[in-house]
């Protein structure tokens, strides 16, 4: 039965590289037929020309600047569909013993024909990554990201004032404006716990963006709360009693 054609990727920050996996590729058409969609030079570049153009495998670098290859494939492990994904790296001990107790496919550079076949041959029968396996082995992240009508928008953790749980989604609000995420408030807060402290069981705020906290009266002259101003908002955001302690405790009086 012949093979089918595998739409690839290819994501390093060195072009002589990206070069090197398109040729090696090539060679190997006969066996593990593939049609190279693009080349990208970072993650963020890489996001973008996957706005268009849906491929089947991606071929990574670990190390690039911007975003690194496995924060980038954290985020594509939430597209639909979801790519399969080999990382690329020169030897790096922590990376390859993360990835074989994880059982996540790595080549090592240089590359290798015969390893990069092989490569190839296990992503056809291969489930994609899942966001879990790779949060094991990763930093926390430089950018949430929010997908628009096919529209993918990263949003840099430093520019999020906060995060708020609303139904099945969470809202981050920036200075500009409100991004919907598919993501749990637990995991956010387990994920950066030094950036984004608990005011509210829905709410997680900036620890940088707090310039001041205020008394509010409440309903109907009952007893008073807390709320948290945050820089750059009108919004006031009320702090339960059961965090108040904890605030306080973290972000000072």
């Amino acid at each position: 039965m012949e093979t089918a054609s595998l739409s690839v990727l290819i994501v390093d920050d060195e072009a002589p590289a990206r070069e090197r996996l398109r040729n090696l590729l090539g060679d190997l058409a006969a066996e593990q037929p593939t049609r190279v969609i693009g080349m990208a030079g970072n993650g963020l570049e890489a996001l973008r020309m996957l706005e268009s153009n849906p491929v089947d495998l991606i071929l990574v670098d670990i190390r690039m600047p911007a975003m690194d290859g496995i924060e980038f494939a954290q985020h594509v492990a939430q597209l639909h569909p979801v790519p399969r994904i080999i990382f690329v790296t020169a030897y790096d001990e922590h990376a390859v013993q993360a990835f074989e107790l994880n059982a996540i496919d790595y080549l090592l550079k240089p590359v290798r024909a015969e390893r990069l076949g092989v490569a190839l041959q296990k992503a056809r029968q291969a489930a994609p990554l899942t966001r879990e396996s790779l949060d094991v082995i990763a930093e926390p992240r430089r950018h949430l990201t929010c997908s628009e009508r096919g529209k993918i928008h990263l949003i840099p953790i430093s520019d999020v004032l906060f995060l708020k749980a609303e139904l099945k989604y969470v809202t981050a609000r920036t200075a500009g404006r409100e991004y919907l995420l598919e993501e749990s408030l637990v995991q956010l807060e387990q994920e950066f716990p030094e950036r984004f402290v608990r005011i509210h069981r829905n709410c997680l705020v900036s620890r940088g963006a707090v310039v001041g906290f205020e008394r509010s009266v409440g309903e109907d002259g009952g007893e008073g709360y807390w709320s948290v101003r945050l820089n750059g908002l009108t919004e006031l955001l009320p702090i339960s009693r059961r965090q108040w302690a904890n605030v306080r405790a973290v972000l000072g009086d």
